[in-house]
């Protein structure tokens, strides 16, 4: 069965975006870039909100033709374009090229999505991962937590009634600071006691 996982950048003090959606703080170098490219040609599908979808659309689909391009964003634009896309919005009308707009989060229909065949499925966004991670759809988190303290804005886990369980699996310091942490759901914490 397919996963979900959640992967998102985050300052370390935990903020998505800053307080006027501003992402520039993000230290996507080369080598960055190439890991992401690699990773995300193999996922089946890119699911996400309509903030990041559109923020996405907003570039990537003619990137390759920016004459400042480098190697790294020429080949993602091509990986973006092709990869199936879901996007989840009460609003959007359609997206573009291999795009489908979904009007909820539906826990059987993502199960569902899940047991298809192909390659495991991004998520990204904070309001919709705050959405799969309460419906306990959520199987891997890949946080990439860049070298800043932005002190302000969009942080990307809300307050939750409940805590999750995580087993770290991976980690990776890339040159420029970067370091991912890769947690899977752990379905035996709790268990000890039963």
């Amino acid at each position: 069965m397919r996963k979900i996982v959640l992967m998102m950048s985050v300052s370390l003090d935990g903020y998505i975006e800053g307080p006027n959606r501003e992402i520039d703080w993000h230290r996507v170098d080369a080598e960055l870039h190439q890991h992401f490219n690699d990773l995300i040609k193999q996922f089946g599908a890119l699911m996400s909100g309509r903030v990041t979808y559109e923020l996405m659309a907003s570039y990537w689909p003619t990137a390759d033709k920016d004459p400042e391009a480098s190697p790294q964003e020429i080949e993602f634009a091509g990986i973006w374009r092709n990869m199936p896309k879901v996007v989840f919005s009460r609003t959007l009308e359609r997206g573009t090229g291999h795009t489908t707009v979904v009007r909820e989060v539906v826990p059987e229909e993502i199960r569902a999505l899940k047991a298809q065949e192909g390659g495991d499925l991004a998520l990204g966004g904070a309001d919709i991962a705050a959405e799969f991670l309460r419906l306990g759809l959520v199987d891997e988190i890949r946080l990439y937590v860049h070298p800043v303290l932005i002190g302000a804005g969009k942080p990307l886990f809300p307050e939750s009634e409940a805590p999750t369980d995580l087993r770290l699996v991976e980690t990776r310091t890339f040159g420029n600071g970067v370091a991912l942490l890769r947690y899977e759901r752990d379905t035996t914490a709790g268990a000890e006691g039963a």
